[in-house]
């Protein structure tokens, strides 16, 4: 059998809570993202798992949630490797603003596609398609090949990053990927066969939460 992987997403972030398009910027976790991420560590721990590597985005929200975890199923400083293509998508004009106040610059139309579109970035910004394109060949490269090799893989990243890695491990189309929103620490567990494909999947916790 081959190994695990787990994703999850930070908890709440500051800029989420105070509703402003975040994207590549760099706000802390709130009290309540700390909870989420213990939440979800506990949650792991419960599960019995130990992991073998970390991987997780160059942004503090998602390295916090990753280090709480990780502290959690008592992993303290395990290897940890942090990258930008594991990054949330890039929002480009959109990054800073108070979503409504986007809404009321360019309209509510505009502004849903720009969020809910797969292909239409913002301006300046990229559509999931293009947070896809640098999230899978890092995925292939170098992610893939450590949980087919039998270990134990922890990713804690950002809701659009790890979209784009469901969309291809739940085998959704472009339509379906976009009704999908995953709660902030919730840990997916995935077990993979030998060709990369799923294996089973396992959410842990309440999802009633997502947002």
């Amino acid at each position: 059998m081959t190994g695990t992987l787990v994703l999850v997403r930070h908890g709440q972030s500051d800029w989420n809570l105070k509703n402003l398009f975040t994207g590549w910027r760099d706000p802390d976790l709130t009290e309540l993202g700390v909870q989420e991420a213990n939440a979800g560590g506990k949650a792991l721990a419960d599960y019995g798992i130990k992991f073998d590597i970390a991987f997780t985005s160059v942004l503090t929200r998602a390295q916090k949630t990753c280090n709480i975890i990780l502290d959690n199923v008592g992993q303290t400083g395990l290897e940890t490797i942090k990258d930008q293509a594991l990054n949330e998508r890039d929002y480009g004009d959109l990054s800073g603003l108070n979503k409504d106040d986007a809404r009321a610059k360019w309209g509510e139309e505009q502004v849903h596609i720009w969020r809910r579109s797969y292909d239409i970035p913002p301006p300046g910004g990229e559509s999931l398609r293009d947070t896809g394109a640098r999230v899978w060949p890092y995925y292939l490269t170098e992610i893939l090949p450590r949980v087919l090799r039998g270990e134990k893989v922890l990713v804690a990243a950002h809701g659009n990053s790890l979209r784009s890695l469901v969309m291809v491990l739940d085998k959704l189309t472009k339509e379906q990927i976009l009704g999908v929103n995953l709660a902030t620490g919730v840990p997916m567990v995935y077990k993979l066969k030998a060709d990369s494909t799923v294996a089973s999947k396992e959410v842990l916790g309440d999802m009633s939460g997502a947002h």
